[in-house]
C-alpha cells in the first residue's frame, strides 16, 4: 500500500470508525450488472427441450451466436445453476493410463475409428460417424455414413487422401475390416503354433497399393485421442444437430462439413512440433478408383471368358492377348458400381453375357387326370386276357401229362 493510500484510510478512520476499511461500493448494485430480463429470457431459452444436457460452456456460445445474448461462461453457470438447469459433477477417480507423445509432425500418423451412436436421437435413420484425428495436431476429419463397411471406410478413406495426401501411417483397432484373422478350432490353444501370414483385407491391400502402413492397437485407450475425440462429439455435435434439426445423412453431412469440422480444427488443434507435414501427395501411379475397390483374381476360361460375382463376362477380341487363356486376371468392383479387369498392366474390354433364357420344363400330369390304361374301377386288371394265347388249358395240360406217364 502506498503512503497515500495509508493517510487517506487512516483520516477516514478517524472521521468514520471502522466502516473506513469497507469498500464504498459493497451492496450497491454494479453498473454493470445485466439486466433481469436478460437473465429471464437465457434461462427460458435454455430450459426448452431443445437445449436439454448443455453445460454452460456450450450454452453460452449458444446465446451469442443464436440469440444475440453475450454473457460469460461464468455467469451463465451460476444462472443455470440457481435455475436448476446445471449441477456440477462430482471429482471420481478414475484409471490412470499413461499418456503418449504426441507425433512431431502432422501425417506421421493418424488415428482411424468409427463410433455407433445414436446421433440423430431416433429423428431418422441409424447413422455411423468414421472419423480420421491427426495424432501431431488433432486435426478431425470425418463423415457420417449408414453402415461401417469396407466400402464406407474406403470411401473415407478416398476423402482423407484427395483432401491432406497419404500419411504415413494409419493406427485402428484390430477390427475384421484391417486384419483377417486366422480360423482355429475352440479346444485348439494356439500357444506353440507359428504364426501364419493372412491374406490382407481389401483396405489392407488398398493402403499397401498406396505405400501407408498400419498399425494396430491392442486396447481402445491406445487410440484414446480419437476415442476422446468421439467422446466430445457425442456431446457437442448431437446437440448441435438436434437444434439445426437434422433428420437425414445428408442434412447430418452438410452440418457435419460446415459447422462442426470448421469448429474443431478452429479450435480444439494443436501446433506440432515440427511444422514439416508429413503427409505425402498422391502420385500419378496411384489409381484411387482401382485401389479403393474390391479386388478379386479370376482365371481366363478357354473361350475368353471369366465369371465374377454371379456374372460371366465375355473379353472383346481386340483385348485378347497371347498368354491369358487359363491366366488369372485381377478384377476390380469399384466404388461407382462399375467392373475393371486388368491383365498385367493392361485393361480389358469386356462386356456382360446375358444369363441364357431357361426352358420351360413341361406342365406335370395333374393328379386328378387319370393315366392312359389306368384302372379307374378300382379292381385289377392285369389278369385280363391272360389266356388268349394258343396255349390249352389247366385241364388239357394235366390229361395231357397223365397220357405221358
Amino acid at each position: 500500500m502506498t503512503v497515500r493510500q495509508a493517510k487517506r484510510l487512516l483520516k477516514a478512520l478517524k472521521k468514520r470508525g471502522d466502516k473506513a476499511v469497507v469498500h464504498g461500493l459493497r451492496g450497491r448494485p454494479s453498473k454493470r450488472k445485466i439486466a433481469a430480463g436478460t437473465q429471464r429470457e437465457a434461462m427460458e431459452i435454455l430450459g426448452s427441450e431443445v437445449y436439454r444436457g448443455f453445460g454452460p460452456t456450450l450454452a453460452a456460445e449458444y446465446l451469442a451466436k443464436k440469440h444475440a445474448i453475450q454473457v460469460s461462461r461464468e455467469t451463465v453457470r451460476q444462472w443455470m445453476r440457481g435455475a436448476g438447469l446445471w449441477k456440477g459433477r462430482q471429482p471420481r477417480l478414475e484409471r490412470v493410463h499413461l499418456w503418449r507423445a504426441r507425433r512431431s509432425r502432422s501425417g506421421e500418423l493418424v488415428q482411424w475409428d468409427t463410433s455407433e451412436h445414436d446421433w440423430l436421437e431416433s429423428r431418422g435413420e441409424r447413422i455411423y460417424l468414421i472419423a480420421m484425428i491427426d495424432d501431431a495436431t488433432s486435426r478431425l476429419y470425418g463423415r457420417f455414413v449408414k453402415s461401417d463397411s469396407s466400402e464406407e471406410n474406403m470411401r473415407t478413406l478416398e476423402g482423407y487422401v484427395r483432401r491432406y495426401g497419404r500419411p504415413l501411417a494409419f493406427y485402428t483397432d484390430k477390427a475384421a475390416l484391417f486384419r483377417t484373422t486366422g480360423k482355429r478350432r475352440r479346444d485348439e490353444p494356439g500357444v506353440d503354433k507359428d504364426v501364419v501370414e493372412m491374406p490382407p483385407t481389401q483396405i489392407g491391400r488398398a493402403l499397401r497399393e498406396l505405400g501407408i502402413g498400419w498399425i494396430p492397437a491392442h486396447s481402445p485407450q491406445a487410440k484414446g485421442r480419437v476415442e476422446r475425440g468421439f467422446s466430445t462429439a457425442q456431446d457437442r455435435l448431437v446437440k448441435g444437430l438436434r437444434v439445426a434439426q437434422v433428420k437425414t445423412i445428408q442434412q447430418a453431412n452438410r452440418y457435419l462439413a460446415m459447422e462442426f469440422l470448421p469448429w474443431w480444427n478452429a479450435t480444439l488443434t494443436v501446433t506440432a512440433e515440427n511444422d514439416d507435414d508429413a503427409h505425402r501427395q498422391v502420385e500419378k501411379r496411384h489409381d484411387l478408383a482401382a485401389i479403393l475397390s474390391h479386388v478379386e483374381a479370376r482365371q481366363v476360361k478357354s473361350d475368353y471368358t471369366l465369371q465374377f460375382a454371379s456374372q460371366s463376362y465375355q473379353i472383346e477380341r481386340d483385348s485378347i492377348r497371347t498368354g491369358m487363356r487359363g491366366a488369372a486376371v485381377r478384377v476390380e468392383k469399384r466404388l461407382d458400381g462399375s467392373v475393371a479387369v486388368r491383365f498385367g498392366e493392361r485393361y480389358l474390354m469386356i462386356a456382360p453375357i446375358p444369363a441364357p433364357q431357361k426352358v420351360a420344363s413341361p406342365a406335370k400330369r395333374s393328379a386328378a387326370s387319370p393315366r392312359r390304361g389306368s384302372n379307374t374301377g378300382g379292381k385289377s386288371q392285369w389278369m385280363q386276357n391272360f389266356r388268349m394265347r394258343g396255349e390249352p388249358t389247366l385241364d388239357e395240360a394235366i390229361a395231357i401229362s397223365n397220357a405221358t406217364r
